[in-house]
């Protein structure tokens, strides 16, 4: 079944709305919690736009839609076509209500009163059976192309341990990008005054004896 449910804005992280969790549920999915903020900061423009990812006995499914993220936490064994049927109608009902103030907001959980919504929605797909009754209402009214894409072998899935390995490689990878630029902008400034200063070493003697002789001619002549 679904157990928690967070909204963010996909370009900064901020959270929008999330649901209200018993203790239980909080002290169940604390770490679990703590890899969907990751998977928050992790999002880009290159990101799937619908992606499970498996962690222990939970899944985390995220779908973006309109520069927003909808991330649920469910059972492994939960399907996953029904969790982004779920999600799905989160991101229509946040489009309708939210949509235009999105991008302005500046306050975490600015839209928290979304959550009345989301305990009834996931009341309504906590049980299969019912949730499969209404993911037939809610799939009668949708297109082909929205069919296909909420098909369940269209969905990447991914691995935690691969995601927080490959976020790890990225951040040393921009690290060490960063770092070799600031040593190759060092190194170019280096060369450049090794190449002034053996200029200065090559031509300073002949400069000089054409001063000298500047000099000469002047003094003479002048």
């Amino acid at each position: 079944m679904v157990r928690s449910t967070t909204i963010a804005r996909a370009s900064d992280a901020l959270p929008l709305a999330a649901s209200v969790d018993d203790e239980q549920t909080e002290t169940a999915l604390q770490e679990h919690k703590q890899q969907a903020k990751l998977i928050f900061r992790r999002i880009n423009p290159q990101s799937e736009p619908r992606c499970s990812i498996e962690s222990g006995a939970y899944t985390l499914h995220y779908l973006i839609s309109n520069g927003v993220v909808y991330l649920t936490i469910a059972e492994k064994s939960y399907p996953r076509k029904l969790a982004f049927l779920y999600l799905d109608e989160l991101a229509r009902e946040f489009g309708n209500s939210y949509g235009s103030k999105v991008e302005t907001t500046r306050k975490p959980y600015a839209f928290v009163g979304f959550d009345t919504f989301m305990s009834k929605t996931a009341r309504l797909y906590s049980d299969t059976r019912t949730a499969d009754a209404a993911a037939a209402a809610s799939e009668s009214n949708l297109d082909k192309l929205n069919g296909e894409l909420q098909d369940v072998t269209r969905i990447m899935t991914k691995n935690m341990e691969e995601l927080l390995w490959r976020g790890d490689s990225l951040d040393r990878m921009s690290h060490l990008s960063t770092s070799l630029r600031s040593e190759s902008e060092k190194y170019r400034k280096a060369a450049r005054k090794i190449n002034i200063d053996a200029m200065i070493r090559q031509y300073a003697p002949v400069g000089g004896v054409v001063l000298l002789l500047l000099i000469v001619i002047w003094w003479k002549f002048f």
